[in-house]
């Protein structure tokens, strides 16, 4: 069975408490927390999402599931230090080389958070494979970061089943999560070909019911 990281990007700031509340209840596994700086993306969510965070730390112990899309890598992640989530992921795309990502990594495992990686659509996967032995999780975007609420790009499914043969193949226990336009529907299908987490958002969010809803992704 799939564990579900529940983004709450477009939770209403009026019914935040009581929509946490409810996603608890729902048996979700992660508050997925999507950080956006305005600059590695278009749009700004770091007030928004810094407080949602802090909300939820004060009322659940459901994990935080930090994802940075953001230039400045090392400032997010220590604004979220302090919250103590079960992992930051932030992208291949926003660091120089392997060096700097293999420092960032050390730095969060320093801090005991997970070290995750995410990788946009574009880019091509071969780029992480010598990051992968350093890693806890990656994040495979199956939708243009910045937007919720965008349909999956159907070959980003097949690129999970590359990258669940490959960390197989080198005997890597890593985490695959999947990211973007996910619903009940092409959940199974993400799930046979080798993710192990689901970020799903709108189809929670605004559904009619979260707890039917948690249940179709995780069966």
């Amino acid at each position: 069975m799939v564990e579900i990281s529940c983004s709450v990007l477009d939770v209403e700031e009026e019914n935040s408490v009581k929509t946490f509340y409810n996603l608890e209840t729902a048996k979700i596994d992660y508050f997925h927390i999507d950080v956006m700086d305005g600059k590695f993306v278009k749009k700004n969510t770091s007030k928004k999402m810094r407080d949602y965070a802090l909300k939820i730390s004060h009322i659940s112990n459901i994990p935080l599931d930090v994802h940075l899309m953001c230039s400045d890598v090392r400032k997010y992640i220590d604004d979220y230090i302090d919250l103590k989530p079960d992992r930051i992921t932030f992208h291949i795309e926003a660091v120089s080389d392997k060096e700097e990502a293999i420092e960032l990594i050390k730095y969060l495992q320093q801090n005991e958070i997970k070290a995750c990686m995410a990788i946009k659509p574009g880019t091509e996967l071969e780029n992480i494979y010598e990051i992968l032995p350093y890693l806890h999780m990656v994040l495979v975007m199956t939708v243009e970061p910045g937007l919720g609420g965008q349909k999956i790009i159907p070959e980003m499914i097949d690129r999970v089943k590359v990258l669940k043969k490959y960390c197989d193949e080198k005997s890597l226990d890593i985490d695959i999560e999947v990211d973007g336009g996910v619903n009940d529907i092409n959940s199974t299908e993400l799930a046979n070909n080798g993710a192990n987490i689901i970020v799903s958002g709108n189809y929670i969010i605004n559904s009619e019911n979260y707890n039917e809803s948690v249940k179709k992704l995780k069966s």
